[in-house]
């Protein structure tokens, strides 16, 4: 099976992302033993990132890429 692809998203300082139309670390991030490989949006050098899932409030699961470009800022993929 083809690995997923990820498109950059955005990147924010730690505990401060607007993601889905909500603060996504005000939510609980279910991991789902998945590694994406993405490509940092500003050197193209590769990275693994974990995948998880996240329950919105509306109820709503939506899945996402996300891991530490550096310490507190994050890099965020979504799968296109």
């Amino acid at each position: 099976m083809p690995e997923k692809c990820w498109k950059f998203e955005k990147s924010a300082i730690d505990g401060q992302c607007k993601l889905f139309g909500v603060n996504i670390f005000d939510f609980e991030w279910e991991e789902t033993g998945e590694t994406a490989t993405v490509y940092d949006p500003q050197y193209n050098q590769p990275h693994k990132m974990q995948v998880y899932n996240v329950k919105l409030l509306s109820g709503e699961t939506k899945t996402f890429a996300a891991g530490e470009f550096s310490n507190c800022v994050w890099g965020f993929y979504l799968p296109e």
